[in-house]
C-alpha cells in the first residue's frame, strides 16, 4: 500500500464515523457511476457537515450535486429550518437524485434543481448564508461574480478542488483548461479585498472562504 492511501486510511479511522447510508452512497457511486472520485468521501463529508454546523446557515446554495453525497453532508449540518438548493447541471441524474433526497430525514429542506448553475441561480430568489461550489472548474470564477452579490455579509463559500491534485504547482499541466479555471479563481479570491480565505489541503483543497 502506498504511503498516501496509507494517510488517507489514518485520516478516515480517526474521524467520526460515516453514517451507513453515506458508506452505501459511496459504494453505489464507485460501482456505477463515471469518475466516481468527485464523490466527496469520509473525511471531507464530516468536514462539511462540521462547518454547516459551526456557521450555522439558514440558506445555503450547492453547485454541483452528483451523486448527492455532499448534499445530504450539508443538509445533516444545518440548523432546524434551513433550506439547501442543489444545483445539478447532468439531467440523467435527476431521478435517481429525487429518491435519494425523499428517503432523507431532511427531505423537505432539501431542493433540487436541474439545469446550469448560471442559469438556474438568478431565478433562485434568497440571499445565501453558504455556498458549496463544485461544478464546472473552468466556470468558479464566473460563479463567485454570480454568488458573491447576494451572498449576506459573513457569508461563506466553500470551493472544492482548489490544488487539482496538486497540479497548481505543476508547471507541465499549465495548459489544462480546468487547472486555468481554478488558479484563475483562487488569485481572484486571495486579492479580493472584500474576502477573506484559506486552502484546507483536504482530499483535493478545499477552500473556507469569508465575505468581510
Amino acid at each position: 500500500m502506498q504511503q498516501q492511501e496509507l494517510f488517507d486510511r489514518y485520516i478516515d479511522e480517526h474521524c467520526s464515523p460515516e453514517p451507513q447510508r453515506l458508506k452505501e452512497l459511496y459504494r453505489h457511486t464507485h460501482l456505477h457511476h463515471l469518475y466516481p472520485r468527485m464523490c466527496s468521501g469520509h473525511a471531507q463529508g464530516r468536514l462539511l457537515k462540521m462547518l454547516t454546523q459551526m456557521i450555522s446557515p439558514q440558506r445555503v446554495l450547492e453547485l454541483g450535486t452528483f451523486t448527492g453525497y455532499s448534499a445530504l453532508c450539508i443538509a445533516e449540518g444545518m440548523p432546524p429550518g434551513a433550506k439547501l438548493h442543489t444545483v445539478e447541471i447532468d439531467d440523467e441524474m435527476e431521478d435517481e437524485l429525487r429518491e435519494l433526497f425523499a428517503d432523507d430525514p431532511r427531505a423537505n429542506d432539501i431542493i433540487l434543481h436541474i439545469g446550469d448553475a448560471e442559469e438556474v441561480v438568478p431565478s433562485i430568489d434568497e440571499t445565501w448564508d453558504m455556498v458549496f461550489i463544485d461544478a464546472n472548474k473552468r466556470r468558479y470564477v464566473a460563479y463567485l461574480e454570480m454568488i458573491l452579490p447576494r451572498l449576506r455579509r459573513g457569508g461563506y463559500i466553500l470551493a472544492d478542488n482548489t490544488l487539482w491534485s496538486g497540479k497548481v504547482v505543476d508547471e507541465s499541466a499549465r495548459m489544462d483548461p480546468q487547472l486555468a479555471g481554478i488558479h484563475e479563481f483562487n488569485s481572484l479570491v486571495t486579492d479580493h479585498p472584500d474576502l477573506e480565505t484559506v486552502i484546507i489541503p483536504v482530499r483535493d483543497g478545499l477552500s473556507l472562504i469569508r465575505r468581510r
